[in-house]
């Protein structure tokens, strides 16, 4: 199959700009923002907790901190953020895990690159990764997960 003319084959940038670019999805990126920080700090808590007082290594605990605040995530963004979706809540459930452990790979890397080679301290790290990794969940979830864009 060709392109039509002007375009080409494979990713078109356009075409996902126009579906992401609306009022309907900034509505569901800010309800997102709102859901996505309040599990962020549940998330944030028990990373503390883990390193803090069970003297768990930071990466390790940075990964069961961002499992911990993604199932709550699920939750709040099938009734919430993406109200409406035909996607059942068994296979829903499933899709977003994977889309989290796409999440969980840019968090655990970046965090450990972070942690690694700059001097930051590990919660300032934390928060710089999860700007990254939530954008591209929320991304996956939106168009391939409960399908609203």
């Amino acid at each position: 199959m060709t392109a039509p003319a002007g375009r080409q084959a494979g990713f078109d940038l356009g075409h996902w700009a126009s579906r992401f670019w609306n009022r309907r999805v900034g509505g569901m990126l800010w309800r997102n923002t709102v859901v996505s920080t309040s599990v962020f700090l549940i998330g944030l808590g028990v990373l503390w907790l883990l390193v803090e007082y069970a003297n768990m290594d930071e990466v390790i605990a940075a990964g069961v901190g961002f499992l911990v605040a993604n199932t709550l995530h699920y939750l709040l963004g099938r009734y919430w953020i993406f109200a409406g979706s035909d996607r059942k809540l068994a296979s829903g459930y499933l899709i977003f895990l994977v889309n989290a452990g796409a999440g969980l790979v840019v968090t655990m890397g970046l965090f450990w690159l972070l942690i690694t080679f700059t001097p930051m301290h590990y919660l300032v790290v934390r928060v710089i990764v999860s700007v990254f990794a939530g954008l591209l969940v929320f991304a996956l979830n939106a168009a391939l997960n409960f399908r609203q864009v």
